[in-house]
């Protein structure tokens, strides 16, 4: 429902912030990841989540989209909620979990608090295939300015296609053009490669 909530700082605390935007103030739950990269200063930006319940409406936001994109993942495994994705993204950094989880690394993912054997082995079954998919640069944060390759690079990646092979495919589709494609020609061309 909502992508990101950008406006005033009105608090700023290790568990959560105010957000005031447009004169309502936006109590949103945050990690200690999130924390430590709000610059302070009047203005905030965070990509939001709402989680939506019987009893409840809750907000919980991410200083990057990686980041948000990280917890998507978590908290589609069975057993881990919001707030134990949370707590994930306060025990360790989003790009030590990602490598925990590509790796295989069980010891990694297990030293998070509330987070046993049975539950670090199935976070790793679940995601280490739609991580590698994604790449390693999936939690970065993307350039305000994309070239048509990067564009055409998302989409086919969206679409499931393993990232290095896309690559792969666009730069053919490129070279053989001459490099003057739009992002719906490339995507069309590189289809037809796949």
């Amino acid at each position: 429902m909502y992508d990101y909530i950008d406006g005033k700082l009105a608090f700023k605390g290790a568990a959560h912030v105010v957000i005031d935007a447009g004169g309502v103030g936006y109590h949103i739950n945050i990690s200690l990841n999130t924390y430590s990269q709000i610059p302070e200063g009047e203005r905030c930006k965070l990509f939001v989540w709402l989680h939506v319940k019987e009893d409840a409406h809750t907000l919980y936001g991410f200083a990057t989209e990686g980041e948000r994109r990280l917890f998507m993942h978590l908290i589609s495994i069975s057993g881990i909620g919001p707030n134990t994705g949370r707590m994930m993204l306060s025990s360790i950094t989003p790009a030590e979990i990602q490598a925990a989880i590509v790796q295989g690394n069980v010891a990694v993912i297990q030293r998070i608090k509330g987070i046993g054997p049975k539950s670090a082995q199935r976070v790793i079954l679940e995601l280490q295939d739609k991580l590698r998919k994604e790449g390693p640069d999936t939690l970065t944060v993307m350039p305000g300015l994309k070239t048509a390759k990067d564009e055409a690079l998302s989409a086919l990646v969206m679409l499931g296609f393993v990232r290095n092979v896309a690559e792969k495919v666009l730069e053919q589709e490129i070279s053989k053009n001459s490099g003057v494609l739009t992002v719906e020609q490339l995507i069309k061309s590189a289809l037809k490669s796949l």
